[in-house]
């Protein structure tokens, strides 16, 4: 009993001490710092001068130099030059662009709608037929390249075009005495014709009286030949036939106007040797000729 009563005691004694003792409060938190403003709020605070001032303020905007690696520039830095670049215009867009609602084309009418056929000029007579015509375009005309006999004479000088061989219109071309294109062959001319002092055989389309009187002066011969198209192409490229695998075609016949103006058909391929004249061609040479001064 007395130990339980000495017990009791002490606790009272204890909780009686604990009472008198100031109890540790805990400090109070900090206080909280208060919300920034949202950028709207502080944009609409601020003064429209001091916005404009900012802005006057700030550097202009440089373009980014090229990046260069040595002397060598990026595929990825090539752009156009400032300027060089238009924005295509965007028509029916709404009429604050300019071009909306009709796009430009007007109110009513055939250009508002559609578009006329070139040369059409609402139904009135057209300006080309108005005019009247001028002459016509003969689709039997030929084309000959000049080439005169004083630069064959320069050339077998200068040891290109060998005489003791036959000249051809093949000849010619590869050593550049006419230009790249022959249309429908190669007239020989007379210019420079007392160069020739040495006796020299030719397969042309045309030739001038003169031309030929001095080419048979100096006993050479002066052959007129025909080729068409096809036989030109035969006779300056033959490689072109072998690369497709076909064969050489064979020489066309003039055609019925032209049988009076040449000797004989093209060779194909190109002939080296010259071609004596038969009794028949000499004669045909001859009246030829003879009707050639009568009507001159």
């Amino acid at each position: 009993m007395w130990r339980r009563a000495s017990h009791l005691l002490l606790r009272t004694t204890a909780a009686a001490v604990t009472r008198r003792l100031p109890h540790p409060h805990p400090l109070p938190p900090p206080p909280r710092p208060l919300p920034l403003a949202p950028p709207w709020v502080a944009s609409a605070s601020s003064s429209y001068a001091t916005q404009a001032a900012a802005a006057a303020a700030a550097p202009a905007r440089v373009p980014r130099p090229l990046r260069t690696v040595g002397s060598l520039l990026r595929l990825n830095d090539l752009r156009d030059n400032p300027g060089a670049t238009k924005q295509k215009t965007r028509k029916g867009r709404g009429i604050g662009s300019g071009k909306g609602k009709t796009a430009g084309r007007g109110h009513k009418g055939q250009k508002a709608r559609g578009t006329a056929r070139f040369g059409f000029e609402g139904g009135q007579t057209p300006l080309r037929r108005r005019l009247p015509r001028r002459g016509f375009k003969n689709r039997f005309s030929l084309t000959f390249q000049p080439c005169g006999l004083g630069k064959i004479a320069k050339l077998i000088n200068a040891g290109k075009i060998d005489s003791s061989e036959l000249i051809t219109m093949k000849t010619l071309k590869e050593t550049g005495a006419i230009g790249k294109q022959i249309k429908d062959g190669i007239r020989l001319m007379g210019r420079g014709a007392e160069e020739i002092k040495w006796p020299i055989h030719l397969e042309v389309s045309r030739s001038t009286a003169r031309a030929k009187a001095a080419v048979e002066a100096a006993g050479g011969t002066v052959r007129l030949v025909y080729y068409n198209k096809l036989g030109f192409r035969a006779l300056l490229k033959p490689e072109w036939f072998e690369k497709k695998g076909r064969l050489l075609p064979k020489a066309a016949r003039p055609p019925p106007k032209q049988r009076d103006k040449v000797d004989s058909i093209g060779r194909l391929p190109a002939p080296t040797k010259p071609l004596p004249f038969t009794p028949e061609e000499l004669e045909f040479a001859a009246k030829r000729d003879a009707a050639r001064v009568i009507t001159a």
